[in-house]
């Protein structure tokens, strides 16, 4: 069998919440193809105790390795530097605040012994509380999401990919979307893993929910702008199409459903604005409810 060397890279902004989770998900996980050569975190602009607790876990396992940046210059920048810093062709990206279940890695990287093959991507599961509007917001999103991934591709919190470029655009505010384009353009193909699992936490309140979306939207339409390339997210037909083929008719779900619709519309119309505009998103206002993330065991 075909080994699968690889480099994992976590950019962090104050993360002393989650990174040890992260860490230790990552130390755990079950590999069998997979050989994990390094742990690349770059961290920015750090205030609290991110970086003590990355130090920490240098001393448990030689293959982290800690690039610091005394100023927060954007998660694209911080990409780039580990772009820069990595040893091996297969690369992982990971942001800190997600936890992968044991198979993710695995199941992302393994299939790279296809030669043919230039992007992977995980399926993103919230952790939020489906009862409530907001969870169910996030919750309903990411299904979106799994359901355009089975007919597409669409990249989103953890990929794996190859090193066959050296850097994405430093002033993005979408940093796997930058990265599709560099593989398709060289005529890699791109592949969804739906076993790959990672949870994360959505916006708890409508605030953080409207800066996520018109950061995101904005980053798209510059995207397009910029390199010509339109993410399967972009066209609200296909979206609309799912959303009608996979509508929870349940009277409370089903009037949630359309809440969610009038907030996404909000903030893609806020997004749109911010592009012509010319409102950067490259170093962007944290969503902070998004990174309480409990894994329930």
């Amino acid at each position: 069998m075909n080994s699968v060397p690889c480099s994992l890279g976590i950019t962090a902004h104050n993360e002393e919440t989650n990174i040890g989770k992260l860490l230790d998900c990552i130390l755990e996980q079950e590999l069998v193809t997979v050989t994990l050569v390094e742990i690349v975190v770059v961290i920015s602009g750090c205030t609290d105790r991110t970086e003590d607790i990355v130090r920490d876990f240098m001393t448990r396992d030689r293959r982290i390795r800690l690039i610091v940046q005394s100023h927060r210059e954007g998660k694209a920048s911080a990409i780039n530097l580990f772009l820069q810093e990595a040893q091996e062709e297969i690369l992982i990206l990971s942001s800190a605040d997600l936890q992968p279940t044991p198979g993710t890695l695995e199941a992302l990287a393994a299939p790279f012994v296809d030669p043919e093959l230039g992007m992977t991507a995980c399926r993103p599961i919230p952790v939020n509380d489906p009862q409530t509007f907001m969870g169910f917001a996030a919750h309903l999103l990411w299904d979106l999401h799994h359901q355009m991934n089975l007919h597409g591709f669409k990249a989103g919190e953890m990929v794996a990919f190859r090193a066959i470029f050296s850097r994405i655009p430093q002033h993005t505010a979408v940093d796997e979307a930058s990265i599709e384009p560099l593989i398709r353009g060289q005529g890699y193909e791109t592949r969804y893993i739906p076993e790959a699992i990672v949870y994360n936490k959505g916006p708890d309140n409508r605030s953080d929910f409207l800066r996520q979306r018109r950061r995101i939207y904005a980053g798209h339409l510059e995207l397009k702008q910029i390199l010509g390339y339109s993410v399967s997210t972009m066209s609200g037909v296909v979206i609309l199409s799912l959303l009608l083929n996979n509508l929870d008719w349940r009277p409370k779900q089903f009037l949630w459903t359309w809440g969610v619709v009038a907030m996404e519309i909000s903030g893609r119309v806020l997004g749109w604005i911010d592009f012509r505009q010319h409102r950067e998103h490259t170093v962007w206002e944290i969503a902070t409810t998004t990174k309480e993330l409990e894994v329930e065991s």
